[in-house]
């Protein structure tokens, strides 16, 4: 049986650019998600729209008397629109390739499903009146399907560049241990926005539990894991030549040593909003950096069209 992909793929070939422009618009939608849940959060918007899927009871959108919030939060789930836009573009784009790019066409997918388990879990944190653990699960979300967008990202740039990675045995166990390290630097983050004052809502929501300052060090702590991991990685990488590698982890230092300063600055100025935007942003792109990173240090020697298959 010919599926309309498949009948569409017979009449219509697209060229490599249109599949790198679509998957790095998924990735900037899907940071712009991150972000949006952000201001939601600074805003104390987070039940501006009481109900989901509609804002209101018999009410898709908000009225204008429900006020700013309802505005602020009815935006922020107008960005799956152009979120799902994005990523239909990106499975359109990849499945219409003249040379078949199977890897880049299954990850195109699982930004798909990724999208509808963010909304799913989005729904039920109103649902749930901001329970902040559904909150930060609902960031979790989000933060997977950063990966998938990076990941695709990633293959695309490679598949273009026709690049040839390659590593070694001590890079792929330090690049493991490097994205341990940004994992629980994320979820310590959630579980430090969780207990300080950004509730997400003017109303009395509650709070983690945790002592902020506590959970605040022990983020601080796991970020510089992860950061000497990343020179470790960056100084082999030089002694063995691995310029793909070397690259990636320079870049990610560069980018983490901003976010960690304004890391700093925000916590000695008590959490002004701007910032706690601006620390979500620097999340966002230190993540994709550590996506990118341990690619690198787990890619074999191989042809970039083989890469483009696995």
């Amino acid at each position: 049986m010919v599926t309309p992909f498949g009948w569409l793929a017979s009449r219509i070939s697209l060229e490599r650019r249109s599949l790198r422009a679509a998957s790095l618009t998924a990735m900037i939608a899907a940071i712009l998600i991150i972000v949006g849940g952000g201001v939601v959060r600074v805003t104390g918007s987070g039940l501006g729209c009481p109900d989901w899927p509609a804002c209101t009871d018999g009410s898709l959108a908000p009225t204008a008397q429900m006020g700013i919030h309802a505005t602020i939060e009815f935006a922020n789930r107008l960005l799956t629109t152009v979120l799902c836009a994005a990523v239909g573009w990106v499975i359109i784009a990849a499945r219409l390739q003249r040379e078949p790019v199977p890897a880049i066409t299954r990850w195109a997918w699982v930004q798909f499903w990724l999208v509808v388990l963010n909304a799913v879990i989005g729904g039920v944190t109103v649902w749930v009146k901001l329970n902040p653990f559904m909150v930060a699960g609902h960031f979790l979300a989000a933060t997977l399907l950063l990966t998938a967008a990076a990941i695709t990202w990633d293959k695309t740039q490679n598949l273009i560049a026709g690049e040839h990675p390659a590593s070694t045995g001590k890079l792929k166990a330090l690049g493991t241990i490097m994205l341990a390290a940004n994992a629980a630097l994320v979820i310590a983050g959630t579980a430090a926005t969780g207990s300080g004052p950004h509730a997400g809502d003017s109303a009395d929501v509650p709070r983690m539990g945790f002592d902020w300052l506590g959970i605040t060090v022990f983020h601080a702590l796991v970020a510089v894991l992860a950061l000497a991991t990343v020179v470790v990685m960056w100084r082999t990488a030089n002694q063995q030549q691995l310029a793909s590698v070397s690259r990636k982890a320079k870049m990610y230092v560069l980018v983490f040593a901003g976010q960690g300063l304004i890391g700093i600055v925000q916590a000695l100025t008590h959490l002004p909003e701007l910032l706690v935007v601006c620390h979500l942003v620097g999340s966002a792109l230190v993540w994709i950096g550590a996506i990118r990173l341990l690619l690198a240090s787990h890619a074999p020697q191989r042809s970039a069209a083989a890469a483009a298959h696995s």
